[in-house]
């Protein structure tokens, strides 16, 4: 699959249907989760991910879908909201339970500790994000992320701003 949108706006939200209908014109090969009516929990910290059941969360809240969606496909967009300048509580929750798409293992890669990837392939993360946030630090807070499983940002842009990441995906 191309392209995974995890969309944890409503998604009666117009400017969410408006970003997800741009992108599927784009690209011809697109799965959309609605992820807001999921009730996706935080990470717990149990560890299990890593050593109990490697690769798989321990809280059972239907966010395999998402985790494995973000297995299959080459391109992920996330559409969030946001709170206090920064990306709001559940698209927080699903970053922070991509989790077992790593290994505990650490590995210095460029002076850096990094945990070692669980799976031989290079994630690409996008995020499209509706309301006030500093542009700056999304970019940046998500290059992280995605350098922390061995991938690449797309960038964060602000959702009327969709187009902008296409470029990435094509």
């Amino acid at each position: 699959m191309k392209l995974l949108i995890v969309n944890t706006l409503p998604k009666d939200c117009p400017e969410a249907l408006e970003a997800v209908n741009e992108l599927m014109k784009a690209v011809s090969d697109v799965r959309v989760i609605n992820a807001y009516e999921m009730n996706i929990s935080p990470c717990i910290g149990c560890n299990a991910c890593w050593l109990v059941t490697p690769g798989i969360c321990s809280v059972k809240d239907g966010y395999e879908d998402i985790l494995k969606g973000c297995i299959e496909c080459e391109n992920v967009i996330f559409l969030s909201g946001t709170a206090l300048n920064f990306v709001d509580h559940r698209m927080k929750n699903v970053i922070d339970r991509l989790l077992p798409l790593a290994t505990m293992y650490i590995h210095i890669v460029d002076g850096q500790c990094r945990h070692v990837p669980r799976y031989n392939r290079k994630y690409r993360f996008g995020l499209l994000y509706l309301g006030e946030a500093d542009r700056d630090y999304l970019n940046e807070w998500l290059a992280r992320v995605a350098l922390n499983f061995g991938g690449e940002s797309m960038s964060a842009v602000p959702i009327a701003h969709t187009r902008e990441v296409l470029p990435c995906i094509l």
